[in-house]
């Protein structure tokens, strides 16, 4: 808890921060100001849970402060310092519901009892009115659940539960949804119980509520409710601005609107439109709102990803003459065909998109350039940094930045013996193994154990074990830095069957433990 001391006294705010152990109160935070607008200006960025508040002090005294508190931090106890001489004022504190007021000259013990007794009632005031806000959007995410369905399917349910919000449904309330996709599908419900709060303010403005649920974990659906009459295109923008506003600090996301839909049994309209138009959202730039106008004529037409198979063979085409500028202006006039083309499905453009991360693969073992130690070349690694993309925009600027890494590669080339080249790529291709073995590795280039691992040696001036442990590391450490990986499944991705043998090793490649590594890379 914080605890605000107001008092234009030095001694006496030092005297009561020094002479009560506050900690062993749950008070872990005490903030000091010798003014009632110093006092003002801390508790309004501070938020503290009880003010100490002498009442008569310079500039402001303690009740015009707490008549300005009032609205801001309803729930916030007060307890008022105060002489014999401040009968009038006390009078006027109690008007305000001041919980209590300690006498001058203070006694600690005094303060503290009636701290404890303020700090007591102050908590049960949060558990109150959190049970009736828990209870509030429990039954306000049932309804929303419900709206994402046919209305004549569960139409007793709807009524009822709009009935326990207080909602007044008539054949003339409007329904419009708003869909928003994350990238992320961390726990960020106390964000998004603030988004919620500051939604349901918002929508006063326009005479209307909102119910909300999130739905696969990245899908966080809102569905906005008003009185009657539909809500003007500039109320429509204005909302989608707010949402563009609160949801920009997530990070990566795309939103849809649904058409508005008149009455409670036209209501999932609007969704299921909201959930059309968020489809296409692939194609569009971050932070897009997306309805269905601009995507009227979405179709999964198979005619779309046609052609394909001519792209390929054209990458592949002026990838074989080893030149950038030609390859960059083959990816550019591939974007312009594929950019908001909505008559493709995502998962076709991922599809083809992968033959040609593919023929960069193939063009680099082609060209005997070793695989990069990091894994980024590897058939896996591919297909993750394909999930991965939230956007047709960074998908494409993926395979632009692997195309353009390619010939930095190439240019920097100098030629590599060819069963060195052949044991490198090898060990990329199966260093996920736990059983992969120098033996493994000499039958590849139907050499002798003994002589591949001199000949290694002598070539590059590490030992075949050293050479692949340090392959391992480098791969390890890249999926360390993403979150989503566990220790354990890191361990295996890199061929350790064993996980203490893998931290043992990563320690001594890194000088940090696997877990130190991570929390060092993610701070």
């Amino acid at each position: 808890m914080k605890l605000l001391i107001a008092d234009d006294e030095l001694l006496t705010r030092e005297g009561l921060a020094s002479s009560i152990d506050w900690e062993s109160l749950g008070i872990h935070q005490i903030f000091q100001a010798d003014d009632g607008i110093r006092a003002l200006h801390i508790a309004k960025l501070q938020e503290p849970d009880i003010i100490l508040s002498d009442i008569r002090m310079p500039r402001m005294n303690g009740i015009e402060m707490v008549e300005k508190l009032a609205e801001i931090l309803p729930d916030t106890s007060i307890i008022f310092m105060s002489g014999y001489s401040d009968k009038e004022y006390l009078k006027a504190a109690i008007k305000l519901k001041a919980i209590d007021y300690v006498e001058k000259p203070l006694n600690p013990e005094e303060v503290r009892a009636t701290v404890l007794e303020a700090i007591s009632r102050r908590q049960e005031i949060l558990r109150s009115r959190r049970n009736e806000d828990l209870l509030s959007m429990e039954t306000a995410s049932n309804l929303a659940l419900l709206l994402t369905k046919p209305y004549k399917d569960n139409s007793g349910r709807i009524e009822a539960l709009a009935g326990e919000l207080s909602l007044k449904l008539s054949p003339e309330s409007t329904f419009v949804t708003y869909i928003v996709k994350l990238r992320t599908e961390e726990p960020i419900s106390v964000l998004i119980r603030g988004v919620r709060e500051k939604l349901n303010e918002f929508l006063k403005n326009f005479h209307m509520r909102s119910v909300y649920i999130r739905m696969h974990s990245v899908y966080h659906v809102f569905h906005l409710i008003g009185g009657g009459g539909s809500p003007s295109s500039t109320a429509l923008s204005t909302i989608g601005m707010f949402f563009k506003e609160q949801f920009g600090p997530f990070g990566f996301f795309v939103m849809s609107r649904g058409d508005v839909a008149h009455g409670i049994a036209k209501a999932y309209q609007s969704y299921a439109s909201a959930v059309v138009a968020l489809q296409s959202g692939f194609f569009f730039p971050l932070g897009t709102l997306i309805t269905s106008r601009e995507v009227s004529d979405f179709t999964a037409a198979a005619e779309g990803a046609a052609g394909i198979e001519e792209d390929a063979q054209s990458f592949a085409d002026v990838l074989e003459a080893k030149e950038l500028d030609a390859c960059l202006s083959f990816l550019d006039g591939l974007r312009q065909k594929f950019e908001r083309n909505c008559r493709i499905l995502p998962n076709q453009i991922k599809d083809a998109y992968y033959k040609l991360f593919i023929l960069l693969n193939d063009f680099r073992q082609k060209w005997k350039l070793s695989a990069d130690p990091a894994g980024v070349d590897s058939s896996e690694s591919i297909i993750e940094d394909l999930e991965n993309c939230f956007t047709y925009e960074e998908l494409h600027q993926a395979l632009v930045l692997r195309t353009r890494r390619l010939f930095e590669r190439l240019d920097s080339h100098v030629p590599e013996d060819n069963t060195i080249f052949m044991i490198k790529d090898y060990i990329a291709k199966h260093y996920g193994s736990d059983l992969l073995s120098i033996k493994e590795i000499s039958d590849h280039v139907n050499l002798s154990a003994s002589y591949v691992c001199t000949y290694f040696k002598n070539q590059t001036g590490k030992t075949l074990n050293q050479y692949l442990t340090e392959y391992r590391m480098e791969k390890a450490m890249r999926l360390l830095e993403d979150a989503r990986y566990q220790i354990a499944d890191i361990s295996a991705k890199v061929g350790y069957s064993n996980g203490n043998y893998f931290s043992k090793s990563f320690k001594k490649f890194t000088g940090l433990t696997p877990s130190k590594y991570r929390e060092k890379m993610l701070r």
